[in-house]
């Protein structure tokens, strides 16, 4: 088995036994990766504290010559992205983005630009209010890197509604996040979106109702 070294961010983590832990990455340039933490829920393990949801780290894992689950050697924290868990809205946002990118790519391809959205869209969690808009922003922009972008000219939506959703591809996140939006373009680009994720994704990713749900 070859050694190989990435930076990532961890989209997903399960039991694999009493000991052992999967866990799914998001990397820029292997893609999804998924690795096998030995040892990982022991109290002593050298990985305790840095495998948890949307930790960004440096890591090494050896490759399977015979699955997809490889094994993980090392890991190096660079990012905590600690606001994200104080926040269970912020949190349910995040799961969302980690559900619809795991939906909608294939497992280790390369996936630099998603990476980078779903770097910038962590830093937004973090230092931002868990508003609907943001899951708007980040489908439009994820929709957008699929080849999936949707011509709002072309649409049923109002003007206003029209003019955010190119302020939501133009901008950056933040610019996105201190738009002000009222509780019927909410409402409208919560159902439009919906329309559009299931027409090109078959169905919408788990977890959407509660990431865009108004008292997030």
């Amino acid at each position: 088995m070859t050694t190989e070294s990435a930076n990532g961010i961890v989209m997903r983590t399960r039991p694999l036994t009493e000991t052992s832990l999967i866990v799914h990455w998001l990397t820029p340039h292997l893609g999804r990766v998924a690795t096998v933490a030995k040892g990982a829920r022991r109290a002593k393990s050298p990985f305790a504290g840095k495998l948890d949801l949307f930790y960004a780290a440096d890591f090494s894992f050896q490759r399977s010559r015979s699955s997809d689950l490889h094994h993980l050697r090392e890991v190096k924290l660079r990012e905590l992205h600690g606001a994200i868990r104080e926040d269970m809205a912020k949190l349910q946002q995040a799961a969302y983005a980690a559900a619809f990118i795991e939906q909608a790519t294939e497992t280790e391809s390369p996936l630099p630009e998603v990476f980078g959205l779903v770097q910038g869209f962590l830093k937004l969690l973090c230092d931002e209010p868990p508003q609907p808009q943001n899951v708007f922003a980040l489908e439009l922009k994820l929709l957008r890197e699929l080849g999936l972008e949707p011509d709002s000219a072309e649409t049923r939506l109002t003007p206003g509604a029209k003019k955010i959703v190119q302020s939501f591809l133009a901008g950056g996140w933040n610019d996105g996040a201190r738009l002000k939006l009222s509780a019927a373009q909410n409402a409208e680009l919560r159902q439009w979106l919906h329309g559009f994720l299931i027409f090109h994704l078959g169905r919408l990713p788990r977890g959407r109702a509660a990431a865009v749900a108004d008292e997030n």
